[in-house]
């Protein structure tokens, strides 16, 4: 069923997602963006691969720390008020790390970053849940997605374009006055529900009654969100599929399409890339596809294997450079996308005013998923590693990027038996519809 909304509602609602969405493609850029400068921030600081890899990683580790405080403020504070701190703590972030002389000060410029966009995803999702119909929930998230992940497309060959004419730095401080700016425009145009601005809420404009505030303490809350059985299936699917796919796509795939299959790092970023592209399409189709359905359980299933049997293609299929290259990593990213479809699971068996911590606990599996996945690689290869270099840097054979890969079908296992104990929900919130 379709309803029509007040222009003026439309126009303020759509306002608001456009300056939130703007503000969490910023939030794929930085989470992208050291891939590419990576020389740039050797040259600068003069520093070893190990720490360029920590200077990178520091980002996940504060992110992933940050996703229960950021459901807690989400919840407490609302979507206008953390996400504009948080455009502040980053754009500060991103000037002190494009002004930084030493690797000390850009340590923590990093820091900043991730700390000021870990709320950013969470208060968006947060805003969905309010200023869009339940019904489409899975559609707009999928939507979200796709858009975020135009944001991690520029921090790769676009962003390569950039550095031929500007200087990284440059590149940093640009964005940090832009994120300062969405700051200034969310406390001015967000609002964090539509009784804020004299509307009635969604729900009432489609004729069902208001949501029930929640009167008790927010530790309260908490304590009720982090033991509710239903929710932890989507942190273990987030875990698996979504931080496997970030933690092999964002580090590993290049590496191994170098070492084993003898490409280039510009010829190897193009499989990367169309992971990514495949990634963001596959957010919108799945939650899209979810909506129109009106179940979450059978796409969220279906994913996780597709996702299962890709991986285990990687592994025991023959593959190389070329169009089946090209497929499998395509493959890889779509059948990903379908973890978007967790997240509205996530609202939808939990009380609406709880949402925002609901979905901090799923995206932090994303991103301990992610961060353990680096390193848990790079130890399996370091098993078998033979003390092969070339120009310092380690070269690995084919066996043990099979012990890695192996790892990814794990991981991937993981999701798939998560997805066995999702609960249906139908497309709607069952704490208020039974």
């Amino acid at each position: 069923m379709s309803y029509t909304y007040p222009p003026r509602f439309q126009q303020t609602r759509w306002t608001i997602y456009s300056l939130l969405i703007l503000a969490y493609m910023l939030v794929f850029f930085h989470r992208m963006a050291p891939g590419v400068v990576a020389g740039d921030l050797s040259a600068a600081f003069g520093i070893s691969a190990a720490a360029l890899g920590s200077l990178a990683a520091m980002y996940y580790y504060i992110y992933t720390a940050m996703q229960i405080p950021a459901g807690v403020l989400a919840d407490t504070l609302g979507a206008r008020y953390a996400v504009m701190l948080g455009n502040l703590v980053a754009g500060v972030g991103s000037i002190t790390f494009g002004l930084a002389e030493t690797f000390a000060v850009a340590s923590t410029g990093r820091f900043l970053v991730g700390l000021g966009v870990s709320v950013v995803f969470v208060g968006l999702m947060k805003s969905n849940s309010v200023w869009f119909s339940e019904r489409n929930y899975g559609t707009i998230s999928g939507v979200t997605l796709l858009l975020g992940n135009l944001g991690a497309i520029a921090a790769t060959g676009p962003l390569a374009l950039v550095l031929v004419h500007y200087e990284w730095r440059s590149v940093f401080v640009a964005l940090g006055v832009v994120a300062i700016g969405l700051a200034l425009a969310s406390w001015w145009k967000v609002r964090n529900r539509p009784e804020d601005l004299g509307f009635p809420s969604v729900r009432e404009m489609e004729g069902l009654p208001a949501h029930a505030p929640r009167q008790q303490h927010w530790l309260a809350d908490l304590r009720g969100v982090l033991a509710h059985r239903r929710l932890w299936p989507g942190f273990v699917y987030d875990f698996g599929v979504t931080g496997s796919l970030f933690g092999f796509v964002g580090l590993w795939a290049i590496p191994l399409l170098r070492d084993v299959h003898g490409l280039s790092r510009g010829d190897a970023s193009g499989y990367t890339t169309a992971a990514m592209v495949a990634f963001a399409l596959g957010c919108l189709v799945a939650g899209s596809f979810s909506d129109r359905l009106g179940r979450r359980r059978p796409v969220l299933t279906g994913g996780a294997l597709a996702y299962a049997s890709v991986c285990a293609a990687f592994l025991f299929l023959p593959w190389g450079p070329g169009a089946s290259g090209y497929l499998l990593f395509t493959a890889l990213g779509l059948s990903a996308g379908c973890f978007v479809v967790a997240y509205a699971q996530a609202k939808e068996v939990t009380a609406p005013a709880l949402s925002g911590m609901a979905i901090a606990l799923v995206n932090t599996g994303l991103f301990l998923g992610a961060a353990l996945f680096q390193p848990l690689f790079g130890w399996v290869l370091d098993l078998g590693w033979d003390g092969q270099t070339v120009a310092g840097v380690p070269v690995y054979g084919l066996a043990d990027y099979r012990q890695g890969l192996l790892l990814l079908l794990g991981f991937a296992g993981l999701a798939v038996l998560a997805s066995l104990f999702f609960t249906e929900t139908r497309s709607r919130n069952i704490t208020v519809n039974g």
